[in-house]
């Protein structure tokens, strides 16, 4: 029986100790739970201030910080949420976080595509792939993404100032492009493989024509055509030489003036 009373005597005060704590809370007892704490529009907009000063004047570290924190504020449909993303993405790219910053132009280009930042994003997006392909003579695949780019940015917004820009790049990207295929084609040419090397230059002269490289071309594509003894194409390959490059140099001694009368 002690024992009994000692139990019942212990589950009382465990009771009243749970009652206490908050476990048995009266219904008309209000809920103290926490909630989610958002800034001010004041300090949104302090923050949003300080983060463009700091775009301004590349402070790109602190500016990555102060984005990052405004984008979490911003009520959805926020007109700056766009340039905030463009400017996050600036802040990456000069900071070499080059995947980071193509993110970032990303969104600010497709979740507004109709605010004026769009166009310009995307351009910038195109110059991050770009630069990742520095050297033409590695693998394409990120000059190929920049391409496709500038030319989305040429379909989605063809009368934007950006656009102009974008037909810079791509003659700058197709001069890449055409000495990369130059390289390939001269690589062959020192084989031996000339038939390579004719489908390289082949090419060549016909995606990328106003490429600096091209007069060179052709005359690489004389000299294969001549080991392998294609007259046919010699011919024709140095009338064109003759019509639309007569002064590249070494152009006289594979293509020879026609005897007159010829």
């Amino acid at each position: 029986m002690a024992r009994y009373l000692l139990l019942r005597q212990l589950g009382g005060m465990l009771l009243l100790l749970a009652i206490a704590c908050g476990g048995g809370r009266r219904s008309n007892q209000p809920d103290v739970s926490p909630v989610p704490v958002t800034a001010s529009s004041a300090t949104i907009d302090s923050l949003w201030r300080q983060s463009q000063w700091s775009v301004r004047h590349g402070k790109w570290s602190d500016a990555a910080k102060l984005l990052d924190r405004v984008l979490l504020e911003f009520a959805p449909g926020d007109p700056r949420i766009a340039r905030a993303h463009f400017f996050m993405g600036e802040a990456d790219y000069a900071q070499g976080k080059h995947l980071e910053a193509a993110r970032e132009f990303r969104k600010a280009s497709d979740e507004t595509p109709n605010d004026p930042i769009a166009a310009e994003a995307l351009l910038r997006l195109g110059d991050v792939y770009a630069d990742l392909w520095r050297r033409p003579e590695l693998d394409p695949t990120y000059g190929q993404t920049a391409l496709a780019t500038y030319q989305e940015l040429l379909n989605r917004y063809p009368a934007s100032k950006a656009a102009d820009r974008a037909q810079l790049r791509i003659a700058e990207l197709n001069e890449r492009f055409a000495y990369k295929a130059y390289k390939s084609a001269v690589f062959y040419f020192r084989l031996k493989a000339y038939d390579s090397a004719i489908l390289y230059l082949k090419d060549l002269v016909a995606n990328y024509p106003k490429a600096s490289v091209v007069p060179d071309a052709l005359i690489k594509l004389v000299q294969a055509y001549k080991t392998l003894g294609y007259r046919e194409d010699v011919q024709e390959t140095c009338g064109y030489i003759r019509r639309f490059h007569p002064k590249t140099p070494g152009a006289s001694e594979v293509c020879p003036a026609e005897p007159a009368g010829a």
